[in-house]
């Protein structure tokens, strides 16, 4: 049994993967100041909910932004003796053609190896997180960049903090653009906002992807995950394949594999 975990600024998303495919998932928020025995309780209790233990884990894989919390969890790990495999610019099985690849997060890269393997290339995965990343995989699966946006949570937040009347809204999208008040109005330029924004930068990552590949623009698989990826109004931006919000733990199952000679349930791991 492995134990899946990815560790973001906002979130701690993790799952349990027997006989090669991912099974339940859990999400927790993360705490950066938190320690091995709060992480060690966090991690036991929400494994409880699935009527498992720690002691019932053969294997722990991660990718992390939060190096503090990636700390806690290999100390956490060591004491119940449980391998740790941490997924890194140097160790995913995935090419990478940018300018500085130790820059690039390893959730991102992660992303980039499950969209080819279960998504096909050439592909755009956008992952809605803290960040909104939009990550290219070019036709031979090879990472090669992308572009980094403000979350949409991030973003609504800034909003009611650094203003004095307008309040925190529901994210759905309005019946109408032109809102008839406060929350109308800020939840359409919030999520029709957003669409455009991702449909916009996803229009010109495929231009830009197709010119320099030589490949037919509609060739190019785009591919939603993260959090806010199974919201009602993301299936409402344009250009759109797949929505597969366990890509990330989808990811490292595949990662796993490869660097183990294991075997993953390809069919049943694609989603959308």
């Amino acid at each position: 049994m492995l134990l899946l975990v990815d560790i973001g600024n906002t979130n701690i998303t993790m799952g349990i993967a027997r006989g090669g495919e991912l099974q339940r998932t859990r999400r927790a928020a993360t705490r950066r100041a938190q320690t091995a025995d709060e992480l060690e309780l966090l991690l036991g209790g929400l494994l409880g909910l699935d009527g498992v233990g720690l002691d019932d884990i053969a294997a722990i894989v991660v990718a992390s932004v939060v190096p503090s919390v990636s700390a806690a969890l290999a100390a956490v790990a060591h004491r119940h003796d449980i391998g740790v495999l941490e997924a890194t610019v140097g160790t995913l099985p995935i090419a990478v053609r940018v300018d500085r690849p130790a820059e690039v997060g390893p959730d991102r890269l992660v992303n980039a190896l499950a969209a080819a393997r279960l998504h096909g290339a050439p592909a755009i995965v956008v992952d809605f997180g803290t960040a909104t990343t939009f990550d290219v995989i070019a036709p031979d699966g090879a990472y090669i960049g992308g572009a980094i946006a403000p979350g949409l949570e991030l973003g609504l937040e800034a909003l009611a903090a650094r203003t004095a009347r307008l309040p925190r809204v529901e994210l759905r999208a309005p019946d109408r653009a032109i809102g008839r008040d406060t929350a109308s109005a800020m939840q359409s330029g919030t999520i029709f906002g957003y669409q455009a924004l991702v449909a916009g930068l996803l229009a010109r990552l495929r231009a830009e992807l197709a010119d320099t590949t030589g490949v037919e623009p509609g060739a190019i698989r785009t591919i939603l995950t993260g959090g806010l990826s199974s919201a009602p109004w993301a299936a409402g931006i344009d250009g759109v394949d797949a929505i597969d919000p366990d890509l990330t733990l989808r990811g490292l199952l595949l990662f796993h594999a490869a660097t183990t000679g294991g075997e993953t349930d390809d069919a049943g791991m694609a989603a959308g």
